[in-house]
């Protein structure tokens, strides 16, 4: 049961991570459906800048949070202005475009963003530095950190913040208008241009707050680092209906638990045959600094892409449906 609860916990806080990239890919597909492979680089990007500030304002005598907010603050409208350059250079000449032109254009954006990064910051993998106090709870036999239950609550209170964007404010009717029919909403007298383009910031000002908490986490960040994190995050939409935002939600979490409990179990299993006693694995893979370390990590990226596979081929349309009024 410890270990049950552990990688539940380990699980809500990788599909948390998940749901809200998820959000920006099932955001622009439901406008104009592209599926805009380039996300995943504009969250390695929010990651990358954050890092430049937050090792620039390491030494200083500012609080921890002070430092983080400063990174977080300086990322948002840098991708943001990535997230539009993206639309108004790469993705509008392409509108009219066949459906395989933007594809081909979002992948080479990807590779472009990629180069430009390791360019600007380096092919290294860089360390994030350690200011934040490491601070660990116990829960029923299970260790959850302080920064653990920050990521699930401000991914939790961003996706509730988008949900109030979409259902309840005018730019959410345009944008879901657009969606249904973007002839007839032009007609209606909204502004598509505008619409699409607002968009590609939303979902780039939150994939800047997830490139920031994923480095958090994880204490690194790369200029790869998105590709992998993109593919499992637009798994995710697939898994809970692409171009439905609660299916987006629901499908990050889900592929987040998954990941834990099947790497936590069928990853000890398979160690467990390597080491061949128990304690022989617990011996070379022991908590590091309090935190609990994943057992079966290796195995984890191979669920993504297996349950990608399954809902592709029994149910395309998602576990909750590609729902068409309400999809942006």
């Amino acid at each position: 049961m410890d270990v049950f609860l552990q990688q539940v916990v380990n699980g809500l806080t990788l599909g948390s991570l998940y749901a809200v990239v998820a959000l920006g890919y099932t955001m622009v597909y439901g406008i104009i459906q592209l599926i805009n492979f380039a996300h995943g680089e504009v969250v390695m990007f929010g990651a990358m800048i954050s890092l430049s500030v937050i090792s620039a304002a390491a030494g200083s005598n500012l609080p921890p949070l002070a430092i983080i907010l400063a990174g977080v603050l300086v990322a948002i409208p840098a991708c943001m202005a990535l997230g539009y350059f993206l639309e108004r250079i790469a993705y509008r000449p392409l509108r009219r475009a066949p459906r395989l032109a933007p594809l081909i254009t979002a992948i080479g954006m990807s590779i472009v963003l990629q180069q430009v990064a390791m360019m600007l910051w380096s092919r290294n993998i860089l360390a994030f530095p350690q200011i934040l106090p490491m601070v660990v709870y116990e829960l029923a036999g299970a260790s959850i950190s302080a920064l653990q239950i920050a990521i699930i609550g401000i991914c939790f209170a961003m996706m509730a913040g988008l949900a109030l964007l979409i259902y309840r404010t005018r730019l959410g009717a345009a944008m879901r208008a657009t969606a249904e029919n973007p002839e007839i909403a032009r007609l209606m007298g909204v502004d598509v241009d505008r619409v699409i383009a607002a968009t590609f910031v939303i979902g780039a000002g939150l994939a800047a707050v997830a490139g920031l908490m994923v480095g958090l986490y994880y204490g690194l960040a790369h200029y790869m680092m998105g590709a992998t994190l993109g593919m499992k995050a637009f798994s995710a939409a697939v898994l809970g209906g692409i171009g439905n935002i609660p299916g987006a939600m629901v499908g990050g979490l889900l592929l987040g638990l998954v990941e834990a409990l099947g790497a936590g179990y069928i990853g000890d299993l398979t160690d467990l045959c390597q080491y061949g006693t128990l304690s022989a694995m617990l011996e070379t893979r022991c908590a590091d600094g309090g935190n609990v370390v994943l057992f079966g990590s290796n195995y984890q990226d191979v669920f993504a892409f297996v349950v990608l596979i399954l809902v592709l081929v029994f149910r395309p349309s998602g576990l909750l449906g590609e729902r068409v009024a309400d999809r942006a």
